[in-house]
């Protein structure tokens, strides 16, 4: 009978670095996400400082790239705030500098239209009646999302939801 996980597969330097030359290929990766795919395929030490060195100047691993590519993602399929976004950076091991970067690069007309829509939306959808708790419902949501409480106010304030 077969276990869910799988039987670790221990590959040489040329297999690994073909290997995670594709996993990057597939889609933008961070380097946290690479060493850690690099470790399940045996590989150690200075092997795997030399694979992470040859995907970079190879550019098939971009930190500044992935991070832009993840935060546009997140704010524009997910509709995410710009928190959560930051919080899922760290996790990647996004360096600060860089994640600072990403994440207000996100067009702020866009990001406080995505707040509105989120609002319209989300008010229809609540079936609370008493005032108060469907205001707290709502800010709750919105956080959960990861937009900023000054935001969130702003908007419920605009659209008379205060």
């Amino acid at each position: 009978m077969k276990s869910g996980k799988q039987e670790a597969v221990f590959l040489d330097k040329k297999q690994a670095l073909a290997k995670a030359e594709s996993f990057c290929a597939y889609q933008e990766r961070s380097q946290k996400e690479v060493r850690s795919k690099l470790l399940d395929w045996g590989i150690r030490g200075d092997e795997l400082e030399e694979i992470i060195s040859e995907l970079i100047v190879a550019n098939f691993l971009n930190e500044e790239r992935f991070a832009f590519h993840y935060a546009a993602g997140k704010f524009n399929i997910k509709k995410w705030g710009r928190i959560k976004i930051k919080q899922g950076l760290k996790l990647k091991g996004v360096p600060d500098k860089i994640l600072q970067k990403a994440i207000y690069s996100l067009n702020d007309d866009d990001y406080l239209q995505t707040l509105e829509n989120l609002v319209e939306k989300k008010v229809i959808l609540l079936t609370e009646n008493d005032p108060f708790k469907r205001k707290i419902k709502l800010i709750n949501y919105l956080q959960a999302k990861g937009f900023e409480s000054d935001l969130i106010f702003l908007v419920l304030k605009a659209s008379n939801l205060n």
